[in-house]
């Protein structure tokens, strides 16, 4: 059975594989914060631009492949492919949800 993912993370996906910038900064809440290539993202704006740069600069392509809930966080792993070293790669996306947004995402290599 397939995990049905929130709104706001299926959104996140599909606007991160669109190239919708516009839809990206939604997704998240005010105070939100991205963790990603060991750098820290505070704030929709920061988080978008982040995203934007990394993903359209090396066209990346997200295919999502499993979904688990776990100490109240949704773990999404998936496969990236693109324009750089070591396409493709599993990454796990690490979100926390506050209402209907997400307020945390941490993404790592999968299975660190």
């Amino acid at each position: 059975m397939k995990l049905q993912l929130p709104e706001a993370i299926e959104t996140y996906f599909q606007a991160s594989n669109s190239y919708e910038s516009s839809l990206l900064a939604k997704c998240f809440t005010e105070d939100a914060i991205l963790y990603d290539e060991g750098l820290a993202f505070h704030g929709p704006t920061a988080i978008e631009a982040h995203i934007v740069e990394a993903n359209n600069n090396l066209l990346v392509k997200t295919v999502v492949t499993n979904a688990v809930e776990k100490n109240g966080q949704t773990i999404v792993t998936a496969t990236i492919s693109g324009n750089f070293d070591g396409s493709p790669a599993a990454l796990d996306f690490y979100f926390t949800m506050e209402g209907q947004k997400i307020s945390t995402l941490k993404i790592v290599f999968a299975g660190e």
